[in-house]
Formats: structure tokens, C-alpha cells, sequence
């Protein structure tokens, strides 16, 4: 009796010093994140703006983390396949995702009944990037502004004009709205996809990402009309805003941020900040950014998350506006 009165002691003891060294345990595991490769979930094919921009980041961390940080291509639904993969994915840092913010919000508007919640089942880690989109034509189109776009729009039927995410959708339904045109929006898987269409005309124009269009205007594949952000792009210095342009209401000027799981331990979270922000510091990084179109953006997590909500209602009443159906 004496023996089994001991013995359970010594187990009930033994239960009282591991459950009080998992806080300790889990510390200790947050110290040596990441022991093993990280993946990177992005919701854009390979070659594309979203997917230079990316892997940038993407390297930049596995720099800091001596670890390999895997960019993995997850194209479709204008992004919600990437969003929907990490969702559902483990919380424990190994699988993170880069995102914008016309999927993390846009997304709410455009689609009937997704799996996942951008504001209950991602936590954001930091922002590290904001993009000027470009409206663009053929590089030997007779068009050479805004202004006479919209007076070809309004001379012709049958306008046709492309996208490949959220953020082209919308701003080009507010494009058409402020300028009073027409024109029917065409999908495209990437931008690269919709080149063809655009240099033998087939689409009157089409508002495209910086990280993309940046180099493909250097090069003279495509010509740039006008940038979407309120003030002149350091990639296209030369390149009117559409404000400037006549559209005196038009801002529309994506960020990116890193994103993961909502459980995911605050320890590898805040590991994880500390490193996009000695990145984000790096004159190295606005250097490049200046290359594709984009400008540092340095939100801390709980800033971008608050910044995400406070833009729901602008999205909302943009996909009305442009009479989208959810699809």
C-alpha cells in the first residue's frame, strides 16, 4: 500500500513538472525556428509580377532564417487557391503566405462561399510592399494618354479589356465608371498570358501590375498611359497618375504583407517580423522595389490587420459599383 501511495505521487509529480515545462518547451522551440525548409504559398504562376516580387522577399528570409524559405506557385481563383492551402495548413511556421490586399479583401466581395475567412483564419506577420499598377496598350498603338483612350473607348463598340486579379478587376470597372466608357473584362491566368492580346490589339488596354509592367515598359513591350497610385511612381517617372489624368477620384494602389495560420505560436509571429523588417530596412530592397513597380511598406502585423478591415467597406462598395456579381 505504502509502495502504490509512493508511486503515485511520483507520477502525479512527474505530470506537475511536464506540464510545467511546456511553456519552457515551447520557447525553446520558437528559439531554433525554422530547423527545417519554410514554404511559401503565393497564389500566382511563376514568371509573373506577384511571383518576382515574391521570391525577393522570399530569398531575403531565408538569408535571415539560414533556412530554405520554398516559394510554391498556387495559381487559380484570382488567388483563393493559395489562401485556401494555408488556411487548412499547419500552425507552426512552416507555411506561410504572400498576398495581397485586393485577395485578402477583395476576395470577401467577388466570391459567394469560400472556405476560409481573411479575417478569422490568417494572422498578418508585417506588410513589405506597396505596388503602382499601369494602364497599358500596344508599344506601337497611336494612343499616348488617357485622354485619348477614353475618346477611342467612346468612338467604338466591342471594347474589350484584361485582368488577372482582384485589384485589376476592380480598378478597371472604376477606370470605365470614372471615365463614363465601356468595355467588356476579359480574364487571364497571368499577365503573360494576356501579352499576345495586348500587342495585336485585341484588348484596348489593360491595367497590369508594376512588378510585371515595369520591365516590359523599360524594354518597350508595352506602353504605359497612366499609374494608379495618387503620386507619380519612382518606376515610372515619367508616367502620369490618373489623377493627373483628369480622373480626380481615382486611387487604387495595392500592399502586400506576409500571412499565417491564426494559431500560429506569437513567438515564430514575432520571429518572423523581426526579420521582414531588418529586410524592409535594407537599402538593397527599395532598390529593387523601384525596379517592379513598388515602394517599401513596413506595416507591423496588428497595423496591417487593422489597416485590412478598415479598407472592407472601400472593396464592398467598389464590387457593387461595378455591378460584379459574385461568382
Amino acid at each position: 500500500m505504502t509502495f502504490g501511495i509512493s508511486r503515485r505521487s511520483a507520477l502525479l509529480g512527474a505530470a506537475s513538472v511536464a506540464a510545467q515545462s511546456l511553456p519552457l518547451a515551447a520557447s525553446l522551440a520558437a528559439d531554433v525556428y525554422p530547423s527545417r525548409p519554410v514554404h511559401v504559398s503565393i497564389g500566382f504562376p511563376a514568371g509573373s509580377g506577384a511571383d518576382i516580387l515574391c521570391r525577393y522577399f522570399a530569398h531575403a528570409l531565408e538569408e535571415k532564417a539560414r533556412q530554405p524559405f520554398i516559394l510554391e506557385n498556387r495559381p487559380g481563383a484570382t488567388g483563393n487557391i493559395a489562401l485556401r492551402y494555408i488556411a487548412r495548413s499547419e500552425p507552426d511556421g512552416y507555411n506561410l503566405l504572400m498576398t495581397a490586399n485586393s485577395n485578402m479583401a477583395g476576395s470577401r466581395y467577388l466570391f459567394k462561399d469560400l472556405s476560409f475567412d481573411t479575417l478569422t483564419d490568417f494572422k498578418a506577420v508585417a506588410s513589405y510592399a506597396q505596388i503602382a499598377f499601369v494602364v497599358v496598350v500596344a508599344p506601337d498603338s497611336p494612343i499616348n494618354s488617357i485622354a485619348e483612350l477614353v475618346a477611342k473607348l467612346k468612338s467604338k463598340p466591342n471594347n474589350l479589356n484584361g485582368y488577372t486579379n482582384q485589384t485589376a478587376q476592380l480598378s478597371s470597372e472604376l477606370f470605365k465608371q470614372l471615365a463614363g466608357v465601356e468595355a467588356k473584362a476579359v480574364s487571364y491566368k497571368a499577365a503573360t498570358d494576356a501579352m499576345k492580346d495586348i500587342l495585336d490589339g485585341t484588348l484596348d488596354f489593360m491595367i497590369l501590375d508594376g512588378t510585371f509592367a515595369a520591365g516590359q515598359v523599360r524594354q518597350g513591350q508595352l506602353k504605359a498611359l497612366a499609374v494608379t497610385t495618387t503620386t507619380r511612381s519612382p518606376s515610372f517617372p515619367n508616367v502620369p497618375t490618373l489623377v493627373e489624368s483628369g480622373l480626380k477620384e481615382f486611387d487604387f494602389s495595392p500592399w502586400w504583407a506576409l500571412y499565417v495560420p491564426v494559431k500560429t505560436p506569437q513567438a515564430i509571429v514575432d520571429q518572423l517580423a523581426v526579420w521582414l523588417h531588418e529586410v524592409n530596412k535594407d537599402p538593397a530592397t527599395a532598390t529593387f522595389l523601384e525596379t517592379v513597380g513598388s515602394i517599401v511598406n513596413d506595416d507591423t502585423g496588428p497595423q496591417a490587420d487593422a489597416r485590412l478591415k478598415a479598407e472592407l467597406p472601400k472593396w464592398e462598395t467598389l464590387v457593387k459599383l461595378a455591378g460584379i456579381e459574385p461568382q
